[in-house]
């Protein structure tokens, strides 16, 4: 089941639309800036069959 959440790119600060597989429970994605066409690291907690929480970091972050 997909999400529509609005994000934004933590290297260009542009905000963009991005589909979240919701069916997956929380998990990990990578996914490019559709602006700035960079890596970011999606972190994605699922609780009771909704998006929680969203958390992106650049491919020099680290993300516990």
């Amino acid at each position: 089941m997909l999400e529509e959440h609005t994000t934004q790119c933590p290297y260009c600060g542009e905000h963009f639309t991005t589909f979240v597989d919701i069916s997956q429970g929380s998990h990990r994605t990578v996914e490019d800036c559709f602006v700035c066409c960079r890596p970011i690291e999606f972190v994605i907690e699922v609780r009771g069959g909704e998006i929680a929480r969203v958390d992106s970091y650049t491919d020099d972050e680290t993300a516990y």
